[in-house]
């Protein structure tokens, strides 16, 4: 599930993923919930991995309808826009609401969104991984113009999500942090 404020760039995000496509121009803003199927194979994870990606409406007169979609999701991937600092201020806001309403277990990414748009940035890489680290989350930043990270986003979340449908019980945990670090650190300025 993607959530974030409205504007972040979720639904292009999803484009990105789903159709290797970004939608340029203005489009209209998601309203409530938008539903997308992908049968992904993804190579990291061995597996052709079937995602339900739930895309949902950021303005706040649209929160108590995704409330009710929090309980029931695996994973959640929540966005703020690097060009837009109130997006990256209300995280916390954002963290309190998905706290409250989503499992316990639920795996959760922090994405800071929009980095290709270099000279309007006002949230800097650091503060996000602060951010992430004061939370226990896992970061990375994305682009969904350049596809920067995205498959990478996608890809650490299937690859943490079939470890635990089939981890052992002494089995060592897979460390989602460890993996994002290792593979954002690898994968240079240019890699999608």
């Amino acid at each position: 599930m993607l959530v974030g404020d409205s504007g972040v760039g979720k639904t292009c995000l999803l484009v990105r993923f789903k159709d290797g496509a970004f939608l340029a121009g203005s489009f209209i803003s998601t309203v409530g919930i938008d539903f997308r199927v992908s049968i992904w194979h993804c190579l990291m994870v061995s597996c052709l991995c079937p995602f339900q990606i739930w895309d949902t409406a950021g303005q706040e007169r649209f929160r108590s309808v995704t409330h009710a979609y929090y309980r029931d999701a695996h994973a959640l991937l929540l966005l703020y826009d690097v060009t837009n600092r109130a997006s990256f201020d209300n995280i916390q806001a954002w963290l309190t609401e998905i706290h409250e309403y989503a499992q316990q277990d639920v795996v959760l990414m922090l994405l800071g969104n929009k980095v290709d748009s270099t000279q309007d940035r006002v949230v800097k890489r650091e503060d996000g991984e602060k951010l992430a680290k004061e939370y226990g989350v896992p970061f990375m930043e994305t682009s969904a113009k350049s596809g920067l990270n995205v498959d990478l986003a996608f890809t650490a979340i299937a690859k943490e999500l079939k470890h635990r449908s089939m981890k052992l019980p002494n089995e060592p945990k897979f460390k989602l942090h460890d993996y994002v670090k290792k593979e954002v650190r690898g994968s240079g300025c240019c890699r999608s």
